[in-house]
């Protein structure tokens, strides 16, 4: 009855509209009343659902994200990947992947690599001959390599909710499966860009093409601090955010000269909301998941798959059929705050790693950003594109058949995301 209770408010939250830390926030005051519990217990369960040191990293690497995208790293990173890779076949498509593997790699947001690739990559599509739909399922879908590719605060959100594992080999797991998607997603952006008859750009030069690393290396020098800083053990998660955000000041305002005094107010106003939006969702997410463990749902939902079969392969594709649709109705943040201590002891009896479930459940959720009914990349990317979302999902499947494979290959081989954890032991 508790456990039905917990569920039914949830939902009820949601039907009604609610935001999802609000809908969890009374989910949970309604456990705890019902079981007759202190609320000061849940307050507790609040403040040390926040209280964990490696979150401090969320707001240095949204705000950089988002000062990159005002400054002027995006558009360097696009021209980067244009000279490179555009004179291929449907050209325009292969550097809108490879735009979102640099600048996913940075700015650790599928929604902001949407919104600032979008914003320079799809008019460019349009405007060369390519069909809207096709400029805007590539944008969205490639996105999703911002939640893969280091750095990620969806990464850290896991690492915390799975009981503080080690950020910085979650990061370096992602490297591999991100760049693999990327690839997949490549090929069919080329293959579809053939059939529809996409024209090639022309190659510019072997010095437009070192031009354009120059420029863009004072960017690119961004992700290496951020990720060459932990992985080399110099700087720790938080650290290695502040500085990247000092260097995406000094580098936006200094040597680009770009970021004017209304982006950057713009830039730190976009970065508080969101992270007062992620860390209001963390705690009462924090409570929610104390309730979850109360009523024993991981144990129970263990019980239930492992009686459907026994079957490691199967149970695996149970659990990414399971996280496929959720990510398709709810906030990415939110389940893997939500999941995470459900699902991860499932996969752990079946002898996987928590860091590779880690990876595992960042791309099914990443596919959910670009799913209906509630894919904030969807959105974002439609709207920027100008295109009806049912016209876009329409030609999207080869797109979404591409990280599928990406996805399968890292679950049932665990060397894609573990081999380079492992070389850090």
């Amino acid at each position: 009855m508790g456990l039905s209770l917990l569920f039914g408010l949830f939902a009820l939250g949601l039907i009604c509209g609610m935001p999802v830390a609000f809908a969890l926030g009374l989910a949970a005051v309604g456990g705890f009343i019902y079981e007759g519990l202190p609320l000061f217990i849940g307050f507790q369960r609040v403040l040390s659902g926040i209280s964990v040191f490696s979150l401090l990293a969320i707001p240095f690497f949204i705000f950089a994200g988002e000062l990159m995208m005002h400054g002027g790293i995006a558009g360097r990173l696009v021209r980067l990947a244009s000279s490179a890779v555009g004179s291929m076949r449907g050209g325009l498509g292969i550097v809108n992947v490879a735009s979102s593997m640099l600048f996913g790699g940075i700015s650790g947001s599928a929604v902001a690599d949407t919104s600032a690739l979008g914003s320079i990559l799809i008019p460019v599509m349009k405007e060369k001959g390519y069909d809207p739909d096709y400029a805007v399922n590539v944008t969205v879908t490639s996105s999703v390599a911002g939640v893969v590719i280091p750095p990620s605060h969806n990464m850290i959100l896991y690492a915390v909710a799975a009981g503080g594992i080690s950020v910085s080999k979650l990061f370096i797991a992602g490297v591999v499966p991100g760049v693999l998607m990327c690839l997949c997603l490549g090929v069919v952006a080329w293959v579809v860009a053939v059939r529809r008859g996409y024209p090639a750009e022309q190659f510019p030069g072997w010095g437009a093409l070192g031009y354009s690393f120059v420029t863009a290396l004072p960017g690119l020098m961004t992700a290496i601090i951020v990720v060459g800083g932990v992985l080399s053990g110099v700087m720790t998660v938080t650290e290695s955010g502040a500085f990247g955000a000092i260097w995406a000041v000094l580098v936006t305002i200094f040597v680009y000269r770009e970021l004017t005094w209304a982006k950057f107010k713009l830039a730190v106003a976009t970065s508080v909301r969101t992270t007062a939006l992620v860390m209001l969702l963390v705690a009462t997410a924090s409570a929610f998941s104390y309730l979850l463990t109360l009523y024993r749902v991981p144990e129970l939902l263990a019980t239930a798959v492992t009686g459907i079969s026994d079957n490691p392969i199967v149970i695996l594709l149970l659990l990414n059929l399971i996280l496929l649709v959720l990510g398709m109705i709810m906030d990415m943040a939110a389940l893997i705050l939500i999941c995470t201590p459900i699902f991860l002891p499932v996969a752990v009896n079946l002898g996987m790693d928590p860091i590779q479930f880690g990876v595992i459940m960042m791309m099914n959720l990443g596919l959910g950003l670009c799913t209906p009914p509630v894919g904030a990349c969807l959105f974002v990317g439609c709207v920027v594109g100008g295109v009806r979302m049912e016209n876009a999902v329409k030609s999207i499947l080869p797109f979404y058949g591409a990280i599928l494979v990406a996805l399968l290959l890292v679950t049932y081989v665990p060397a894609f995301s573990m081999f380079l954890p492992n070389m850090m032991e």
